[in-house]
This record gives C-alpha cells, sequence and structure tokens, in this order.
C-alpha cells in the first residue's frame, strides 16, 4: 500500500487553525468589529475635544491613537490566537505531535506513526481530503485533521497519496 513520510512542525499546527480561523465568519465578524467600533469611539472622544475644549493636540493625538488601533489590531489579535492555540497543549502533547509522521494506506484503515505512537483511523470514520497550495489535510473531523505540509514530505508521492485516501474514503467512508 501507500506510504508518505513527512515533519509536522509548529508552523504547519499554526497555519491549520488560522485557517480554521479565517473560515468563521462570525469570529471575522467580530474582529471587524473590532477594528470599526473602538477606533469610531475613539474618533467621536476627539470630535468632542475639538469642539468642546477647542483642543487640537489632544485631538490629534486621540485620531492617531485610533488610526493605530485599527491597523495594528488585527496583527495584535493574530498574535494573541497563536499564543491560545499553543496553550491548549501540554509539553509531552507537543512532542508527541511535531516531528516525522508516517502514513501508511491499510485496506481497512489509516495508519498513522509519530513521534506520539502509533494510530490507526477507520475509514469510515474521515471526512474528506483538501488540497491546497502548501498542504494536504484530511479531515477526521469538522476541526480536526491529518495536516501534511507539501514542503516536508521526505518519502512517497504526495499527489497519488492524496488520491488513494480520497478514493478510500468516498469507497469505504
Amino acid at each position: 500500500m501507500l506510504e508518505i513520510e513527512y515533519e509536522f512542525r509548529e508552523q504547519d499546527l499554526v497555519h491549520f487553525n488560522e485557517l480554521r480561523v479565517a473560515g468563521d465568519l462570525e469570529l471575522q465578524k467580530k474582529i471587524r468589529q473590532n477594528r470599526l467600533f473602538v477606533p469610531g469611539i475613539m474618533f467621536f472622544v476627539g470630535l468632542f475635544y475639538y469642539i468642546y475644549y477647542v483642543d487640537m493636540l489632544t485631538t490629534a493625538y486621540i485620531t492617531v491613537l485610533a488610526v493605530a488601533w485599527a491597523v495594528s489590531s488585527p496583527y495584535i489579535m493574530k498574535m494573541d490566537m497563536r499564543r491560545q492555540f499553543f496553550k491548549h497543549y501540554t509539553e509531552a502533547e507537543k512532542k508527541a505531535l511535531f516531528g516525522i509522521h508516517v502514513l501508511t494506506i491499510e485496506p481497512e484503515f489509516l495508519q498513522e506513526k509519530s513521534p506520539g505512537g502509533k494510530h490507526k483511523t477507520a475509514w469510515r470514520e474521515m471526512l474528506r481530503v483538501e488540497r491546497h497550495k502548501e498542504y494536504v489535510f484530511i479531515y477526521v473531523d469538522i476541526d480536526a485533521a491529518i495536516v501534511i505540509p507539501r514542503e516536508t514530505v521526505k518519502k512517497g508521492d504526495l499527489k497519488a497519496f492524496a488520491k488513494q485516501v480520497e478514493g478510500m474514503i468516498e469507497r469505504l467512508g
């Protein structure tokens, strides 16, 4: 049966989680609201200072702060989300997660050998295969997948492997 060997890194986990966040419409809406709502309030406070106190210097400071918030808040939120991704894993889980993985297609299941041990996933438990420019995702749950980075594949043909896995999921899933 087909087999591939690849390395799974921290940046691959971050990429998968960021992709999930980008697809979450409710979270994206909250990010946009935060990016616009806080600077909007600050703008009105600055406008109040300008109209009521005729204080141009304070108005300028508040306006610069509002623009800085609008520009920098997405980056700050992204860094915070990355920190939260890793907070969910203990050091032992990280050691078991990152490193060399070997996936083997068997007639009844997909076998994974990783630093955390051997795992077998039945074909009926898998949902789909998604191919992206830099990654292939084999979804085993709505929000969980086996992430295969194209650039770290050390052995095997990823294209043929993904096609075979997709066929097995359709046939036995």
